[in-house]
């Protein structure tokens, strides 16, 4: 039995030994960084708040908010710090201006992928890692949310080499837009995701990037741009987490604290798979569609990666050199288990062409 299988076991006894300590009636609201609706929402936020109410049998309500409801999308870290509410969901890639660490969890070009970054997560230490850096802030961190690799650009322009990148007015956040931006002299600009759509359709931006093939399809962006770049080498995968405020977490009843970390570590799990499937079927349309799905040659995806991976090591570096050594040692860390599995794991079976 695998580790989250015998966890989630675990947290179902508690359940049924557990009831009355656990009987504490907890609300939490909840607001995102994405539109109500959209596969974010629902496959992270909404399937964490169900996965609470079972495992919890009802002792705490999760209540999910779309973006700008209770907070502005990209400030939800800082209506938790600020009391606004009892907790958030959200992704490090936002946070990644404020504190480049951040960038270590946002998925970053050059990084693992899903499959690895998992398991880091979970069996690495790398939980453990994110929850360090938010005990800074005060923070609880849950991660409820592993993704499958982004697309890496729904565009007005073709983009087959670093020459189309130069000028590019992209849509994009995190560690990807530091590498466009200094590395390639393309223009970065961050906006909600709720704004995306209109940007590109009346042509704001030559590109922008969001989420996995799954969660494009829903937005139209297909429609509104002729081309689709791939594969996702600025994101191979991508982390979102609730956060809030540590002495929130500390008046939980102990009973219901590993029901909720179970809950987290179970929607991680079904939100990962339930990306796969609707991945293979939103890639589908997108073939059969009018626009043109541009895959890049090996050579200049390695270009890319090689480097968001000299980004992300002079920027621990710089910060190391300053006096903060923990994105130095995190990175380390992090870049001693990538080389670890990719060098352990060539017995694995990929369905790949």
């Amino acid at each position: 039995m695998s580790t989250i299988s015998k966890r989630l076991v675990w947290a179902g006894a508690l359940s049924l030994v557990a009831g009355t300590a656990a009987a504490q009636d907890v609300t939490w609201r909840v607001p995102t960084s994405v539109p109500e609706g959209s596969p974010f929402y629902v496959n992270f936020l909404e399937r964490f708040a169900d996965n609470v109410e079972l495992l919890t049998d009802g002792a705490v309500e999760v209540q999910p908010f779309g973006a700008g409801i209770l907070v502005p999308a990209l400030q939800v870290y800082d209506g938790v710090r600020d009391g606004i509410v009892e907790a958030g969901h959200s992704t490090p890639s936002y946070l990644v201006n404020q504190n480049p660490i951040n960038a270590i969890f946002s998925g970053f070009p050059g990084g693992m992928g899903p499959e690895s970054y998992a398991t880091w997560i979970y069996e690495g230490g790398g939980k453990e890692k994110l929850q360090d850096i938010r005990d800074a802030d005060g923070f609880k961190s849950l991660v409820v949310g592993i993704g499958s690799s982004e697309i890496m650009a729904h565009s007005n322009t073709p983009i087959r080499t670093a020459e189309d990148l130069k000028g590019l007015k992209y849509r994009t956040s995190g560690p990807w837009a530091e590498v466009m931006r200094d590395y390639f002299g393309a223009v970065p600009t961050v906006v909600p995701p709720g704004e995306i759509y209109t940007l590109l359709e009346r042509k704001g931006v030559d590109a922008i990037e969001w989420g996995p093939p799954s969660g494009n399809l829903p937005e139209g962006f297909h429609e509104a741009a002729p081309y689709i770049i791939t594969p996702g080498v600025h994101q191979p995968t991508f982390l979102w987490e609730v956060v809030l405020k540590q002495e929130t977490w500390d008046a939980l009843d102990d009973a219901l604290k590993p029901k909720i970390e179970a809950a987290a570590e179970l929607t991680t799990l079904q939100s990962l798979l339930n990306f796969y499937d609707l991945d293979m079927k939103a890639m589908e349309t997108f073939r059969s569609s009018s626009a043109e799905v541009i895959e890049l040659d090996s050579a200049f995806a390695e270009e890319l990666s090689a480097a968001g991976l000299d980004w992300i090591t002079k920027t621990a570096a710089a910060q190391k050199e300053d006096g903060k050594a923990q994105m130095s040692d995190i990175l380390d860390d992090y870049l001693a288990y990538k080389d670890r599995w990719a060098a352990q794991s060539s017995y694995l079976i990929r369905n790949t062409k």
